[in-house]
């Protein structure tokens, strides 16, 4: 399968999207989704049913606090569902939405540059419409930008993400399905291993057997960007399995790859309570949700690049810590 028409779908929404303004996003929207349409946002937009939703939750405010906006698109890709038996088909598309951040957004102080916004969508086509979409953005990285970082200092990497090193992630045309099979393979061998914490190797031995070497992890602003295996073990993996206990099994609600590249999104994606230490919270009795999504490159036989999207307003907000409200208090 080529999945041209759903491509082509979704770059059309796009197109059209880059041309919206407040006024008329809710329309443009109307015009490529179903009248039910189920969206997925991180916090506070969190779930949403239809254009004229989804248009005040998120696209209206933000074309209002953005003015020139630029979708830096670095990963495209499509295929169908492993989670509902291959049956669905899905498009993902990944990168920065730029603008002038010239108006406050979610509380958050504007500075008048240029301000990047990471995203990454999952959308399902069906019968020519979208008619389900998980949309994660990076809000923490916006204040980051504007000076305004909500979160203690970390140990991994905090910047503007590239793209592939590669430089091929835009799949805009049709790929040879027996690449996407072994990155789809590679993909759940990893979640199998990673995913309980309970493979019983030491850790470096355990993403050795589905990372190359010179992994990169780029991981969500309040985490950070993570370089080769050992750094990544040291300044990411190893403290969140310190920092969390009572991990709930994986799950997802898409799962696909295509080519060199694949991801997969949940909501949650699992559960954990935190044991104290991760990003300042205190331990706690409550389970934090982790949405996530995960996109990946495959060289080779193993993985070696990951752009990870967590909703870390979301985590804190479970444990008492409502972030964005905080800022605004703080900015008065």
């Amino acid at each position: 399968m080529n999945f041209q028409a759903e491509k082509d779908l979704v770059r059309g929404y796009h197109t059209a999207l880059a041309q919206a303004s407040p006024q008329t996003v809710a329309g443009i929207l109307a015009q490529y989704a179903s009248p039910d349409w189920h969206w997925r946002g991180f916090h506070p937009c969190n779930e949403q049913i239809g254009a004229h939703a989804v248009a005040e939750a998120f696209w209206q405010p933000f074309l209002t606090a953005f003015a020139r906006v630029q979708r830096r698109e670095d990963i495209f890709f499509a295929g169908l569902n492993q989670m509902d038996g291959f049956t669905g088909t899905w498009v993902v598309s990944m990168g920065h939405l730029m603008g002038l951040f010239d108006a406050p957004w979610y509380g958050i102080r504007p500075t008048r540059k240029m301000t990047f916004l990471r995203y990454c969508e999952f959308h399902r086509v069906a019968e020519g419409k979208i008619v389900e979409t998980a949309f994660f953005f990076d809000i923490p990285h916006v204040m980051m930008q504007a000076g305004q970082n909500p979160f203690p200092p970390q140990t991994a990497a905090h910047l503007v993400q590239p793209g592939p090193i590669t430089h091929d992630g835009l799949l805009y045309d049709a790929q040879t399905e027996a690449e996407g099979q072994k990155t789809l393979a590679v993909i759940n061998a990893m979640v199998n291993d990673l995913g309980t914490w309970a493979l019983g190797l030491p850790l470096e031995e355990e993403l050795a057997r589905t990372w190359n070497d010179d992994m990169i992890w780029w991981g969500p602003h309040g985490v950070g960007a993570s370089y080769t295996i050992e750094r990544y073990a040291k300044q990411h993996s190893a403290p969140f399995r310190a920092g969390f206990r009572d991990r709930a099994s994986t799950r997802h609600l898409a799962r696909l790859a295509e080519g060199h590249y694949g991801g997969f999104f949940g909501w949650p994606n699992f559960t954990a309570i935190p044991a104290g230490g991760f990003m300042g919270l205190p331990a706690t009795q409550t389970p934090a949700e982790f949405r996530v999504i995960d996109i990946y490159r495959r060289a080779g036989d193993k993985l070696s690049e990951n752009w990870i999207f967590i909703d870390m307003l979301h985590v804190m907000k479970m444990q008492g810590v409502d972030v964005l409200a905080r800022n605004a208090e703080i900015l008065g």
